[in-house]
């Protein structure tokens, strides 16, 4: 995965994010016949037209590109569920509202590959970009006052946004953690912990034109 060298800027794309968030299951509604799949994630199935069933997204996708189901939305993903949770989230300044890890890589899933199977599927695309940019707003807000030991936050952050802050709140814990610590700072002082400094050579010659 981007950034495992470094754990305190480590961060996941976009595509592996969804990637991770393809292994989530979502009902189908097949139309076709098939027995149980053995499948290193699990057993799904069997498949019997018209009975609905739980399958991980990437099956799901997978089937509805070949005309072999119907992808149901995930109770959250209705109109009114998210205008209550729009409406919740401009109320609070300090909390989250509880919604899917992945809500995020799920929605653009379906967005992708599975709109028509989504009521109103404009404005459920608008109400979760409206989400989006409140939570954010609000995480912004919420490293500004990082600097106060007593600030706290209700936490129901997404796989996207804790990915986006991770950098940000790790390097931030770690400073707390040395200025609490005094012999962390004298230690990272030492000449064996600095970047070594390139000799001096004496003054540069100009390169020839």
């Amino acid at each position: 995965m981007s950034g495992q060298s470094d754990p305190r800027g480590s961060t996941f794309s976009a595509a592996e994010l969804e990637f991770l968030a393809e292994d989530e299951t979502i009902e189908i509604v097949p139309n076709l016949r098939m027995e149980r799949l053995s499948l290193i994630c699990g057993d799904f199935g069997p498949f019997r037209p018209q009975i609905a069933t739980q399958v991980p997204i990437w099956l799901a996708v997978a089937l509805k590109k070949r005309g072999k189901c119907t992808i149901r939305p995930p109770d959250w993903m209705s109109v009114e569920k998210l205008t209550q949770v729009l409406e919740a989230e401009r109320d609070s300044a300090s909390s989250f509202e509880a919604l899917p890890f992945h809500y995020v890589e799920i929605s653009r899933l379906l967005f992708d590959d599975a709109r028509d199977d989504i009521p109103d599927v404009y404005m459920v695309r608008s109400l979760i970009e409206d989400i989006k940019d409140v939570r954010f707003h609000k995480i912004g807000t919420g490293l500004e006052k990082l600097s106060s030991r007593t600030y706290a936050m209700k936490l129901n952050l997404s796989a996207m946004e804790v990915n986006v802050i991770r950098p940000f709140v790790t390097g931030g814990l770690e400073t707390f953690y040395k200025l609490g610590n005094p012999e962390l700072i004298q230690e990272s002082e030492r000449p064996e912990h600095r970047r070594p400094q390139p000799a001096d050579r004496g003054p540069r010659r100009e390169l020839r034109r």
